[in-house]
């Protein structure tokens, strides 16, 4: 019995102190700061779903519009890892953007044939990218800012193994997931997209906020 006691004792001693531990550290999370995300397209064939990306803006800028207002630059690679088209498009604090991958990301890729599978790229930033935002045609660098949050559905194929969809395809939902955003990666993205514009003059076109599919 004085064994058990002479732990328990000190254990009830400390048990306070890892309270106020844990709420400190509680208290220091305020919030995930990430502004680079990274997801996948599959099956983005004739007679399959069309799958589709949710993006909001989760109004740490603050509710005002248009100060709160983020874009979501979207930067999107086929299966050759080549990138087919890019676009900035405006998220309002609390705001629903939806985006088809089927009519707004891969209808007018810059080889003229539709990826059917690949990467999607996106930086949450506090400007707009490229020629078709406001202000007029200047390219312009992003300036990631933290604040968007993203989704996408992802068309399957085989409906025994998923069965959550039309035969022969059904559909899964993932967040987006955090990426690290380097210096050079940021730079080669802007220039991609940048060449992209020359090259095509069709970034892919923003549907209206929730405007969903």
């Amino acid at each position: 019995m004085r064994r058990v006691a002479s732990v328990l004792f000190p254990l009830l001693a400390i048990a306070p102190m890892l309270g106020i531990a844990s709420g400190s550290a509680m208290a220091q999370n305020v919030g995930d700061s990430s502004t680079y995300f990274v997801d996948y397209y599959a099956n983005n064939v004739a007679g399959a779903p069309d799958a589709t990306v949710r993006v909001i803006n989760d109004g740490e800028e603050g509710a005002p519009k248009p100060a709160g207002d983020l874009w979501a630059e979207f930067f999107v690679f086929d299966d050759s890892e080549e990138l087919t088209t890019c676009c900035g498009c405006r998220v309002s604090p609390d705001g629903l953007l939806s985006e088809s991958v089927q009519n707004q990301f891969t209808n007018h890729s810059l080889r003229g044939v539709v990826p059917p599978r690949g990467v999607i790229k996106l930086i949450s930033s506090s400007n707009c990218l490229g020629q078709k935002c406001p202000g007029g045609p200047k390219f312009k660098p992003t300036t990631p800012k933290p604040g968007l949050r993203a989704w996408a559905t992802h068309i399957e194929s085989g409906a025994n193994q998923y069965p959550n969809g039309p035969a022969p395809y059904s559909q899964t939902e993932t967040l987006f997931a955090d990426a690290n955003l380097g210096t050079a990666e940021k730079g080669l993205l802007e220039q991609l997209c940048y060449f992209d514009y020359l090259l095509s003059g069709s970034p892919c076109n923003c549907t209206n906020e929730d405007l969903d599919f």
